[in-house]
């Protein structure tokens, strides 16, 4: 069984930055695709960033492409999301969630093919 805790979500100002880490265990990360998701208030849980298992290829959504970066460790099975640029629409929960996919060229921002997911860290974007 995969376990994921997202950590270093925060309160922070427009234009400023965070660095979200992703930490798993129960298996190594070598065989698993990384996403990370966010849910604002009132809004359905959107696609922001997913990785490969090899680390080769990203994904990004369109309103984050240039702000944000996701990266892998999997020497330490952990996954990071640095975001530059914040504004107040990133305010959200933010989670990574993971899909067994050795091998695979691409990944997916779409959530519903993530079966294992941590239970989020909180966002702020605001002055």
């Amino acid at each position: 069984q995969l376990q994921l805790v997202e950590s270093m979500g925060g309160l922070v100002q427009p234009g400023g930055s965070l660095r979200l880490s992703c930490a798993v265990s129960g298996r190594t990360l070598d065989d698993y695709a990384i996403g990370w998701f966010r849910q604002a208030p009132g809004k359905e849980r959107e696609g922001v960033a997913c990785i490969t298992n090899s680390g080769e290829v990203a994904i990004y959504a369109h309103d984050v492409l240039g702000r944000f970066t996701i990266s892998r460790d999997n020497a330490k099975n952990m996954s990071f999301l640095q975001m530059n640029s914040l504004k107040p629409e990133d305010t959200g929960v933010y989670y990574c969630a993971a899909d067994w996919d050795p091998g695979s060229s691409m990944c997916s921002l779409v959530g519903r093919r993530y079966p294992w997911w941590g239970q989020g860290t909180l966002v702020t974007v605001s002055s």
